[in-house]
């Protein structure tokens, strides 16, 4: 069943809770996870939520109750994760750049750690010795990604232990009797070509041999999601199949079985969102007609950050004639949603909606321009429920000190 919230649920929500807002369809991620545990109901197949994707505690709370396991990419993600009830075996924290204070951290809460620096290794084995397992973030030097921004895997990329590094990373492991449980790669995001996955597996099958004690294989995240009508999308069936291949082609040398981890975060919930605003301004200039909305990048910032697309429709007068306008926001810098867009012809007050505002949409938001972040609302067994309140003049100044 393909679940989606219709125009008049949308204006309900827009209604009742105002604007701007986003909304998130439940049933709509548990969809998407039954999707990826049937195309790898074959094999031994574990998925860990990306949750920078969205961390509303709600969320995480019914990632856990549909049966996901959690992926964090700070210590303050990993200590939602426990607050939202997941187990610290189903809690995986993969650390990029930071103080080793968070891994230790990390390590004291019992939850899954890959480390992505000779550095940090090299402090784990000093402290810990072969007292915990750990895992390896490496850089397989793997080009893939919608966009360079979000291309983790490439030879000039910041993350990751480099794969030509694997002699450094071996004597640390035998100096210090690193108990190394799994290996980790992620290449990117918007990943439509599984043969990226498959170029992966190869490098990590090349590495395998050396670690002796491996549980578990981690590939990462990075499916893509269709954005606009004709947009391709990871084929997950077929890459179930191309994952299952590399796997029974390269039986592990000792006859150890090897658990395989993935990571979807927008996956999971970016179709489930649904990002709405209002129209305050129409402006009519030679040649273009611009709509000015209650909202900007300081709301929703991937357009200007990544080029990306969001499909926009108007929900208060969908029949009417089509325009083609700009969709602008109203931030004091160039905040454009969308360039010459052909949408339902627009009035002032007027609702207009974007999909697939799940992923990287609240999670990115700021204050910019002290302007207020807006509401979330879960609309689960068909009831809206808000799940957090719009901001208020004094949230602005909480945590700021008055000098007297």
């Amino acid at each position: 069943m393909n679940h989606s919230l219709t125009r008049d649920q949308l204006l309900s929500i827009a209604e009742e809770f105002g604007t701007p807002v986003y909304v998130y369809h439940a049933e709509k991620i548990a969809e998407q996870f039954q999707k990826l545990k049937h195309a790898f109901r074959n094999d031994d197949v574990v998925f860990f939520y990306a949750c920078k994707a969205l961390t509303n505690i709600n969320i995480l709370r019914y990632i856990r109750a549909i049966g996901a396991n959690v992926d964090c990419s700070s210590i303050n993600e990993v200590k939602m994760a426990v607050r939202a009830g997941f187990e610290p075996q189903n809690i995986l924290y993969t650390s990029n750049g930071i103080a080793f204070d968070e891994i230790v951290e990390a390590k004291n809460l019992g939850v899954h750690i890959n480390i992505d620096s000779i550095s940090n290794l090299e402090k784990f084995g000093k402290k810990f010795g072969h007292s915990y397992p750990v895992g390896l973030r490496l850089r397989p030097n793997i080009l893939a990604g919608g966009n360079l921004k979000i291309s983790t895997g490439h030879a000039k990329s910041k993350f990751g232990i480099p794969v030509e590094h694997l002699d450094k990373v071996l004597a640390l492991v035998d100096q210090y009797k690193i108990f190394v449980r799994d290996l980790h790669i992620h290449t990117g995001s918007e990943i439509k070509d599984v043969d990226v996955f498959v170029k992966g597996i190869a490098v990590l099958f090349d590495l395998i041999p050396h670690f002796k004690e491996l549980e578990f294989i981690d590939l990462g995240g990075g499916f893509k999601v269709p954005y606009k009508e004709g947009d391709g999308e990871t084929d997950i069936q077929h890459l179930a199949e191309k994952v299952h291949e590399a796997f029974a082609s390269h039986p592990n040398p000792d006859g150890r079985h090897l658990q395989i981890w993935f990571e979807p975060g927008k996956f999971l919930v970016s179709e489930s969102g649904y990002f709405i605003t209002q129209v305050n301004v129409l402006k009519d200039t030679p040649g273009v007609h611009f709509a000015g909305v209650n909202s900007g990048f300081n709301h929703l910032i991937r357009p200007m950050f990544y080029d990306s697309y969001h499909h926009i429709e108007n929900l208060s007068n969908p029949q009417g004639p089509e325009i083609t306008y700009n969709i602008v926001g109203n931030i004091c810098e160039t905040d454009t949603f969308a360039n010459d867009r052909q949408i339902a012809e627009i009035r002032e007050g007027d609702y207009l909606v974007f999909y697939n505002a799940g992923a990287y949409g609240f999670e990115m938001s700021s204050n910019f321009n002290s302007r207020l972040k807006p509401a979330e609302v879960l609309v689960k067994d068909g009831k809206a429920q808000l799940i957090r309140k719009r901001d208020e003049f004094e949230d602005l100044l909480r945590n700021q000190i008055d000098l007297k």
